[in-house]
């Protein structure tokens, strides 16, 4: 499949999978600074996957995609804060768990590619 638009990307339409997912779980999480930096770091996982594309540009496109490899790692590691605080339960948190790991796996596959 020829990719013609960032929305094409299966690394980006699950990472948007995901910030929605996150933003859903703690729509109500009175802990703004928590909610605040783990909604980010999920969303800025598709939106530089995004801005990569669109610059057209190989070099640039890696730099981005490691930028959201490094969102994937920080989703992670809050979610494994959120879970010792009772932010998610088990089941949330598996489902970000093994969703970010995927998205970091499917981007070093797009990287290697480039």
């Amino acid at each position: 499949m020829r990719i013609e638009k960032f929305e094409d990307i299966l690394s980006w339409q699950k990472s948007k999978s995901l910030a929605v997912f996150i933003c859903k779980i703690l729509k109500d999480n009175k802990d703004y600074g928590f909610k605040d930096q783990m909604q980010r770091a999920a969303v800025s996982i598709s939106n530089n996957i995004a801005e990569g594309y669109e610059r057209k540009s190989n070099k640039e496109f890696k730099q981005f995609l490691y930028v959201a490899k490094g969102s994937c790692g920080e989703v992670r590691s809050m979610s494994y804060i959120g879970l010792e605080l009772g932010y998610t339960g088990k089941d949330s948190f598996q489902k970000i768990y093994s969703d970010s790991i995927e998205i970091s796996k499917l981007l070093s596959g797009l990287i290697k590619v480039l």
